[in-house]
């Protein structure tokens, strides 16, 4: 650094910053205490973006193309993975706190997640999905607001959930977002519903005249296959209402109702926020979709 400096009439720190923006072009990487290396020779992108994602699956997939497409190609995508990892998270960004342009990121539910986020640039920071509390409105953000999503979702079915005598939240706890909780019981009280709470779908408690709200599509999976070997219809002898919208429930037991946060729409206003470096804080639109489950 000293060298290019003498023998361009530059100071050092004029060169510490062409280096930065080079490292954040993915050009170059440091060792610290060794030295620059030349990574690639490709300086003409003008835009990296690190994504961590909190795990993949159909709906962020969704999400994902959408912010590829709605970029168009102006920007340099490299996408990983936390897994709900506390460590991991923090390592990602720690490994790779300077070597992007701006840092896209579910935080999910991770106690954590301020601290490690801090180790970033902050103009360069954008949170995803889950926001935790102590991070609100702290970055630039596209959020789901979940207590109000579930709550203004089951209120939209009012009509049709009184058709049944209990509705039943399957809540695994853990990764899942609180806000789907306690939304969910303030609509059962609001409007004086039997409800009932349970980490888990077990065969023992499946009963018809209910409602189960499910959390994850792995219950879904074994209510569909229980119905269908007892022959129950969904929809007639119990009602089913997952969370997350993908294609296939659009047809899967002749449609199977959501309650969902647009994950394109999701996808799309990111790209245009980092794009244009927007720094708002964005709540995503979110909607209950009637299906034959129901």
């Amino acid at each position: 650094m000293n060298e290019v400096a003498r023998l361009n009439g530059l100071s050092r720190d004029t060169v510490l910053l062409a280096y930065n923006e080079l490292r954040e072009k993915g050009v170059i990487k440091s060792m610290p205490g060794i030295g620059y290396f030349i990574e690639r020779d490709r300086i003409d992108v003008k835009l990296r973006i690190m994504l961590l994602f909190d795990e993949l699956n159909a709906f962020k997939e969704d999400l994902y193309n959408a912010f590829l497409e709605q970029l168009n190609g102006k920007g340099e995508v490299d996408i990983y993975f936390h897994h709900f990892n506390e460590t991991l998270f923090d390592t990602l960004l720690r490994e790779h706190k300077k070597q992007y342009s701006a840092y896209v990121i579910m935080p999910a539910n991770l106690k954590n997640a301020g601290r490690a986020i801090g180790q970033l640039p902050a103009d360069k920071v954008y949170l995803l999905d889950q926001v935790p509390d102590v991070l609100e409105g702290a970055f630039p953000s596209v959020y789901q607001s979940f207590a109000e999503d579930i709550y203004n979702g089951m209120e939209k079915g009012l009509k049709l959930l009184r058709k049944y005598q209990e509705i039943c939240l399957i809540f695994p706890g853990g990764k899942e977002p609180k806000g789907f909780l306690s939304g969910f019981e303030k609509f059962c009280t609001h409007y004086a519903f039997n409800y009932s709470i349970s980490p888990a779908l077990k065969q023992q408690d499946l009963k018809k005249k209910k409602v189960y709200v499910l959390v994850n599509d792995r219950d879904l999976v074994f209510l569909i296959k229980y119905c269908m070997a007892n022959n129950w219809r969904p929809g007639v002898d119990l009602g089913i209402i997952s969370l997350n919208d993908t294609g296939l429930k659009e047809v899967v037991s002749g449609g199977i109702t959501t309650i969902s946060t647009d994950f394109q729409a999701m996808g799309e206003r990111m790209a245009r926020m980092v794009l244009k470096h927007q720094k708002e804080c964005v709540k995503n639109p979110s909607r209950l979709i009637v299906r034959k489950s129901l």
